[in-house]
């Protein structure tokens, strides 16, 4: 039976879902669930979670990937608070709470520790009389705040209303939203705010609790072993490089070994960086022996290691120096000459069995990359909070994902299907094409043909449409071919690095052109992932390719990682994470009740997924299609919630 707080008449499966949130937090558990669309994965596990930490005295947090799903957090907890006294609030960096930050291009591209020094210099000038150090401050710690305090309890606002609720009235957000957390029953945040340990530090303090008072919910969970394995990896690039220099222009030369200058030091290690690339690179990346930065910087310097990692200490000191120097003057305080020497010393501190040492070359940059192969690394914090829910609705396998954020064995492991019809949902495959890398630089007709095959059905299925590649370069190379099928339709693409703003008008215009756009976009990006398409707005889904993960340096070492730590390399490591993809992108069709969609996967490989996918062969995809939408919508039946067998048997 739901709880009293579950503000909706329940659908099938919700009771079971939401009881299952409440007997983890109750018996002290962590539970992963793969719960399917339109299941309402978010309100129940809010309501479970809200109800048990306000009768044991708990704090929820509740982590996002991105802002969008913060929001939808906000918004069920309203809903929520219609039957239960409760107080969130939505937290997030700097970055998105700061005016200045907002506003200031340089203070914009601050990591959370530059921002966090600029913030605390600017509010002791601010304490000391200089209030234009920042006008919102000064407000903030003079005026009533009461009025916000009650327009946060009553309204329950998102993140982006309450920034704007306060800069209107020339209060700091983030400043005025820290008063906030230590009353809050619920706090939604970033996934940075909690696996970051900087950040993370900060937030217990003003949520004025301890790990073993929280009970954590991990919002699309499938994305946090790599975001966990990316957090603690490091780079230092051939620009930080060259950016070191100019603080040495500018502060000037020090010796920071005998007979060896700081800028000396910054071009033999530009100079190893160019011959390990030369000897190392493949392609885009390559591994370099676990001790040869250190042998070759030992060798140019004709020094000890105890000497080296003395130079590491006096080009630290000296970023620290450039540090203060920018702070004080109101500049965002960035070494680069620091962050060279706090990667090297990091460099000198890896478990080889948790990390890869990399030469790699993007966009013409080189760089020494130190990459994470453990996410459990990252995720240590969750094995002490009392509680832990990890949901998402392409989760499965459930103990691949357990295992790789290093739950334990006897994690509960849930599923629950999507109450809507796979009658109103067709997954279709050609098996005449392939994406396959080795297949298309081989016979130079294969783009053509794939081209072919997406004109097409992009010509004969006049429907709203997204096409989903394996990476950009794919894009580019087969959207090209289908210029002539577009047939005077609206086109857009999802293009790498596109800012919040500009990528929310995208969709929007995409979503406002229903039954004529055509979208191109990647598989795994944004698009195919926490963006709804109800109704006519989106009907078709292609996708163009396999996206199996390129077979990089980096990559094979997170394969032959999984190989040794679980005995299932290949398993883990490409399989999983592909077929999580393609389950992203088919997911796209299908949001209520009343949606019909049909995917069609343009890749002889999607044989390998067909059952997890409940894929057909089609010989014709534009008849198939056709005799799809012409049959009767079914009506929904409702989920049943499946136990998953652990080593210990049946959870739930």
């Amino acid at each position: 039976m739901v709880s009293s707080s579950f503000p909706y008449d329940p659908r099938p499966g919700q009771e079971s879902l939401a009881d299952a949130v409440y007997r983890a937090c109750s018996d002290r558990a962590h539970l992963v669930v793969e719960s399917g669309t339109g299941t309402g994965k978010t309100v129940c596990a809010l309501s479970a979670g809200v109800e048990f930490c306000k009768s044991r005295g708990k704090k929820l947090l509740y982590v996002t990937r991105t802002n969008s799903q913060q929001r939808q957090v906000m918004l069920e907890l309203r809903q929520i608070a219609e039957m239960i006294d409760v107080f969130g609030v939505a937290l997030q960096g700097r970055k998105n709470m700061c005016p200045l930050a907002k506003s200031d291009p340089e203070l914009s591209q601050g990591s959370p520790d530059e921002l966090s020094r600029v913030c605390s210099e600017r509010k002791g000038r601010v304490i000391k009389g200089d209030e234009t150090a920042c006008k919102y401050y000064a407000a903030t710690i003079s005026e009533d705040l009461q009025p916000v305090m009650r327009y946060s309890r009553d309204e329950l606002p998102t993140a982006e209303e309450f920034c704007a609720h306060c800069v209107e009235r020339g209060l700091c957000p983030h400043e005025v939203s820290k008063m906030h957390v230590p009353a809050a029953d619920v706090v939604t945040a970033p996934y940075i705010m909690f696996f970051d340990g900087f950040i993370r530090h900060a937030l217990l303090d003003w949520m004025a609790c301890t790990l073993q008072d929280i009970v954590l919910i991990v919002d699309e969970a499938h994305n946090l072993p790599s975001y966990a394995r990316e957090l603690e990896s490091a780079a230092l690039s051939e620009v930080a490089l060259r950016l070191a220099e100019r603080e040495v222009d500018e502060f000037g030369d020090p010796e920071v070994g005998e007979g060896i200058s700081l800028r000396d030091f910054l071009l033999i290690t530009a100079e190893v960086l160019d011959k390990s690339t030369e000897e190392y690179l493949i392609d885009e990346d390559g591994i370099i022996p676990q001790s040869h930065l250190e042998e070759e910087l030992m060798f140019r310097t004709k020094m000890t290691s105890r000497g080296v990692q003395g130079i590491f200490a006096q080009a630290s000191n000296f970023g620290e120096m450039v540090r203060d120097n920018r702070k004080l003057a109101g500049r965002l305080p960035r070494s680069y000459v620091h962050g060279t020497a706090s990667f090297l010393t990091f460099w000198q501190t890896l478990e080889e069995a948790e990390y890869v040492k990399l030469v790699t070359k993007y966009d013409r940059d080189k760089a020494f990359e130190a990459y994470c192969l453990d996410s459990a690394i990252a995720c240590k914090p969750v094995a002490e909070c009392h509680a832990s829910v990890h949901m998402s609705g392409t989760l499965a396998p459930l103990d691949e994902y357990r295992d790789s954020i290093g739950l334990v064995k006897d994690a509960r492991l849930m599923a629950v299907p999507s109450p809507f019809p796979p009658e109103n949902r067709l997954v279709l495959f050609l098996d005449d094409v392939t994406t396959k890398h080795d297949d298309i630089e081989r016979d130079e007709s294969m783009a053509d043909k794939i081209g072919e095959r997406l004109s097409e059905i992009i010509t004969g299925v006049p429907k709203s449409t997204i096409v989903f590649y394996p990476s950009y370069a794919m894009m580019e190379k087969l959207s090209s071919r289908t210029r002539l099928a577009s047939g005077g339709r609206k086109v857009y693409f999802e293009k790498r690095d596109m800012d919040q703003g500009e990528f929310m008008r995208l969709v929007s215009d995409f979503k406002l052109a229903p039954g004529k756009a055509l979208l191109h976009a990647i598989s795994g990006g944004r698009v195919s992932e926490g963006i709804d398409f109800p109704g006519e707005e989106m009907e078709l889904a292609v996708i163009a390719g396999i996206p199996y993960p390129k077979p990089t340096a980096k990559h094979r070492a997170f394969q032959h990682f999984c190989e040794l730590r679980f005995g299932q390399g290949w398993e883990r490591a490409v399989k999983a994470p592909t077929a999580r993809k393609l389950q992203q992108a088919v997911g796209r069709l299908i949001r209520s009740e009343t949606d019909r969609g049909v995917a069609v996967i343009l890749d002889k490989r999607a044989v390998h997924f067909k059952d997890s996918l409940q894929a057909k062969k089609t010989e014709d995809p534009v008849s198939d299609i056709e005799e799809f939408f012409e049959r009767p919508q079914m009506a929904s039946s409702g989920p049943v919630a499946q136990c998953i067998p652990t080593r210990k048997g049946l959870e739930l």
